[in-house]
């Protein structure tokens, strides 16, 4: 695996040195810089409003890098012939993606990680001085260590989807594999009512559409417990564990299944 961590790391240099990476971050650290003024509109909910806007920065750009660094990933190095190179050396064509995926994911990591300090700063500031009072009507504190699992299953929600762009990549132009990228992430928020398709339509063959993509699809909405962090409702480890493992399974399926289209496309 040390052809596959030779890859990771370039991309890696390649992604933070993206004029694209640093744009979206800047973007994202600003948006949570204007809770800070949105906050101060409204009259005792500046924390939860920061909150809120802080991890919907995180998820929206982080979802940004995901897709649009993702859907390029292998074509582009298809698209400049660079591939053909890199494969007369020792390397599988299975470390090659691998590699790719590890390296975006470490770049999604820098830019959380980022977003996280930038969160945890302007609600440590806006904090400062708060009567007790105050504090007390408080949902949750405003240093709340909860935020950080709404922001692991952000990770891994961007983590699903980098392996989706990632799977269409290795077959499909950019502009489709966004199309489709988008299109999972989407129908994979409303999940759970392709469950109850068959209340809504009267045709049996689109009722049984809906039950299939039901159990295919991944439920990205699982991922979503913003709203709850907000609002002081606990989020328990194991659910964090179990979503996380649940997102490990269609990771692995994804990888797998790009490794095997990869392997047999003919690049002579």
């Amino acid at each position: 695996m040390n052809a596959a961590r030779c890859v990771a790391i370039a991309v890696f240099r390649e992604s933070v040195r993206d004029r694209v990476f640093y744009n979206l971050l800047f973007f994202a650290v600003l948006l949570v810089g204007a809770s800070i003024l949105i906050g101060q509109l409204t009259a005792g909910q500046d924390i939860k409003i920061i909150k809120d806007l802080g991890l919907s920065a995180t998820s929206l750009f982080g979802l940004f890098i995901a897709i649009f660094v993702g859907i390029s990933l292998v074509s582009k190095e298809v698209d400049r012939r660079s591939v053909y190179p890199l494969f007369a050396k020792p390397i599988r064509r299975s470390e090659f993606v691998v590699g790719k995926y590890a390296g975006l994911l470490l770049t999604l990591l820098a830019n959380t990680i980022v977003m996280t300090v930038a969160i945890y700063l302007v609600l440590f500031f806006l904090s400062r001085g708060v009567p007790d009072g105050v504090r007390k009507a408080w949902d949750a504190p405003a240093l709340d260590p909860a935020l950080l699992k709404a922001i692991a299953l952000i990770y891994v929600d961007i983590a699903l989807v980098t392996a989706i762009a990632l799977f269409f990549s290795t077959y499909s132009s950019p502009m489709l594999s966004a199309v489709f990228t988008l299109g999972i992430y989407v129908a994979g928020q409303f999940n759970t009512d392709l469950r109850r398709f068959d209340q809504i339509v009267s045709s049996p063959v689109a009722a049984a559409i809906g039950k299939g993509l039901y159990y295919v699809l991944p439920d990205f909405a699982r991922f979503d417990v913003k709203l709850a962090v907000v609002h002081g409702i606990p989020v328990s480890g194991t659910y964090v564990l179990l979503a996380t493992a649940y997102a490990a399974v269609y990771i692995a399926a994804l990888l797998f299944g790009a490794t095997l289209l990869f392997s047999r496309r003919d690049f002579k």
